[in-house]
């Protein structure tokens, strides 16, 4: 298992394109994938689950990953995070 805290600095947060753009991430790897906000768990490679979520700019999620890519998944999803999901 591998897990990562992240903040979200994009403008829009989680929603609509960028959510689009973590989910084609996510489905990358073999891994099961969650995103925990506050003491919710969502699935990471559910577009439901991450537009649920309601993440917007500022908050912290915990990205976590367990199967045999984790370690690869969750430092991918940081990236992405941090430095690919501006509009």
């Amino acid at each position: 298992m591998a897990e990562e805290k992240v903040t979200l600095v994009n403008e829009i947060g989680l929603h609509a394109r960028p959510a689009s753009k973590f989910i084609r991430e996510t489905i990358k790897y073999k891994s099961d994938i969650e995103v925990i906000k506050g003491d919710k768990v969502y699935n990471a490679k559910s577009i439901m689950g991450v537009l649920s979520m309601g993440a917007v700019k500022g908050d912290t999620v915990t990205i976590r990953a367990t199967g045999e890519d984790a370690e690869e998944a969750v430092k991918n999803i940081i990236q992405l995070i941090k430095y690919d999901l501006h509009e």
